[in-house]
């Protein structure tokens, strides 16, 4: 598969707050391994090494994606903070990690920890799937993002579909939020600054720019979002 792309340099900027889990480092290493441990097989010498290297790029592409989001509960006290039980904040830093294990070729853990983020958020990011750098997720039970090109800022909650339709699959732009139940599938392009309603189905269609999307396929309505409105997500100088 395609290595990890370096960040861009406006990302690497923006990224200064100081990185807090929650219970530490070790705790964390500590809940991983009883966690695969108790759901498959983990090897404590062999899955370990692969594990910690795996970390090392998980953790910088999290701090990375949560110095960007202004939810309440990824920051303290000026400072990111990563919660393990924060439901939200562990399925984006398992993804992080199923995806780095799978690049450094260590597809069985990979597989292990795309599992383990499957059973304990219900949702379906395979590590072969290409996210950005930057996206959030609250309450995502029943998604599935598939293969697609995706760009930074963006955001999805619960019953989102994102898949592929005759082989062709989705590109879809920066600051795009999908809310419950919507969909994109096929030779769709969804340009930035979009928003995607509850229940909304868009099928091998172009959506423009500032948009806000209504309705079911042939009959979606498409209304111009004039004040450029995005979810309050992420930081109001993210670009």
């Amino acid at each position: 598969m395609d290595l990890i792309s370096s960040p861009s340099r406006e990302l690497r900027q923006a990224t200064h707050a100081t990185f807090l889990i929650e219970g530490g480092f070790e705790r964390l290493l500590e809940l991983l391994e009883r966690q695969l441990s108790n759901m498959f097989q983990y090897d404590q010498a062999e899955d370990r090494k692969h594990l910690l290297a795996g970390l090392n790029l998980a953790m910088s592409r999290t701090q990375l994606c949560f110095s960007h989001i202004e939810l309440k509960r990824y920051h303290y006290e000026g400072a990111c903070l990563f919660n393990p039980f924060h439901s939200g904040q562990y399925c984006i830093f398992l993804y992080y990690l199923s995806h780095a294990l799978a690049c450094q070729g260590a597809m069985n853990l990979a597989d292990r920890v795309y599992y383990l983020n499957r059973a304990l958020n219900s949702v379906d990011l395979f590590h072969q799937v290409n996210l950005p750098d930057v996206f959030c997720v609250e309450h995502p039970l029943g998604s599935v993002i598939g293969r697609a090109q995706i760009g930074d800022f963006f955001f999805f909650s619960q019953g989102v579909t994102v898949g592929g339709n005759k082989n062709e699959y989705p590109v879809i732009g920066r600051h795009v939020s999908m809310l419950s139940n919507s969909k994109v599938i096929g030779k769709s392009v969804i340009g930035d600054n979009v928003i995607l309603s509850a229940n909304s189905y868009v099928k091998d269609a172009i959506i423009p720019s500032n948009s806000i999307v209504f309705g079911q396929d042939r009959q979606l309505i498409i209304k111009e979002n004039k004040g450029q409105l995005m979810t309050a997500v992420f930081s109001t100088n993210a670009t």
